[in-house]
């Protein structure tokens, strides 16, 4: 018999939210998504509420929060606490403006080591294996 208001199997779940099966064991046992209760002698069964809890997952997942932050943001997830998830995406935005950072500090030294590789000519050393066994390239602001 088929439960008609959580008609999908943990397949169908994952099927429907682009999710491998495994992940959303792992998220039950996290405390991201409950596991419903089995029927006596039957298959436990997901519905939309569950669509929408992977789904809100995926697009904090997206936007570059951790599984700890997730649980956080589910916490506030009634739309009530919207200064402190506020606070939640402050900190987030505060990372990744750093992580912008540094990556603009190794596209400039990778730009730098591309150049030196393409005005060296005949069989010199390239520079930038040389810098890495040297250990002279620095990334981080001084």
């Amino acid at each position: 018999m088929v439960n008609k208001v959580n008609p999908l199997t943990i397949g169908g779940l994952a099927k429907a939210t682009g999710v491998h099966v495994e992940t959303i064991r792992y998220y039950q046992r996290r405390g991201l998504l409950s596991e419903p209760q089995r029927p006596p002698g039957g298959i436990r069964r997901y519905g939309s509420a569950d669509i929408d809890r992977l789904t809100f997952v995926k697009s904090a997942q997206n936007l570059g929060f951790s599984l700890d932050e997730i649980i956080d943001l589910l916490r506030l997830e009634d739309g009530a606490h919207c200064q402190e998830a506020s606070i939640l995406a402050e900190h987030k935005l505060e990372s990744v403006r750093g992580k912008i950072k540094k990556l603009e500090r190794i596209e400039n030294v990778l730009s730098d080591m591309v150049a030196r590789c393409h005005r060296q000519k005949g069989d010199v050393h390239c520079p930038l294996i040389a810098s890495l066994h040297t250990g002279i390239i620095e990334t981080t602001e001084a």
